[in-house]
């Protein structure tokens, strides 16, 4: 799974990699967490990208409870295009979820070893996701972020990771209605090249959003 990632990148190569207008209101993120507003890239009404921000947790169209988005943060790309609460949202409404690194926590000594695994460069990557408008009292738009099999050198960290998107896919994601090709970009890692390494435990709490998320591993107290 992916439930928290970083985007402590500056707005404007943000702006000047993703070509989606400028990003109002970026400040460095260190350690998103599901239900939060986070900026994805999405197209609009007429195909030309823009960003927007969505919550992180995706809430069907026909949910009659808006918090069905906390167990919708992921969906596993092998079953996208069937699961109910998914395929409508695959099929019309993909985005690309920005960040710079994401976390998982590997199981160690009894406890669990945060890590943050990046670009070997450290540059921007685009997650694939979904994104939806819940329309009861008040509208909603939310997004998830797909996910697959880790690549050989994650696995022993972490069984899944987000499905990564190289840069000349990332336009067929959001525009194609090829499900053959969409299916194509959906495997495992290997389009991207990682780097991970052990942060300090500071980043296991969503409320801190700092630099310290991303200290070496034994540099904070635990």
């Amino acid at each position: 799974m992916c439930g928290r990632y970083s985007l402590t990148t500056p707005e404007e190569a943000l702006v000047g990699l993703f070509e989606a207008g400028p990003l109002e209101g970026h400040v460095p993120r260190y350690n998103a967490a599901p239900g939060q507003i986070l900026p994805v890239v999405r197209l609009d009404d007429d195909g030309a990208r823009q960003w927007a921000w969505l919550r992180w947790g995706l809430v069907p169209s026909w949910a009659k409870d808006p918090a069905i988005g906390n167990r919708m943060i992921n969906a596993r790309a092998e079953t996208v295009a069937e699961k109910p609460s998914f395929r409508a949202a695959f099929r019309r409404r993909r985005c690309l979820v920005v960040a710079d690194g994401f976390y998982e926590w590997q199981a160690r000594d009894g406890a669990k070893q945060p890590y943050h695994i990046a670009q070997s460069d450290g540059g921007p990557m685009a997650f694939a996701g979904l994104w939806e408008r819940w329309g009861g009292d008040e509208t909603l738009e939310t997004f998830t972020i797909l996910t697959t099999d880790a690549s050989p050198d994650l696995a022993p960290i972490h069984h899944r990771m987000p499905v990564i998107l190289a840069p000349a896919h990332q336009q067929v994601w959001l525009a194609t209605e090829d499900p053959g090709l969409l299916a194509g970009l959906m495997g495992p890692g290997g389009s991207v090249e990682l780097a991970a390494r052990a942060v300090s435990r500071h980043v296991n709490d969503p409320r801190h959003d700092d630099a310290d998320c991303l200290a070496p591993e034994n540099q904070l107290p635990r």
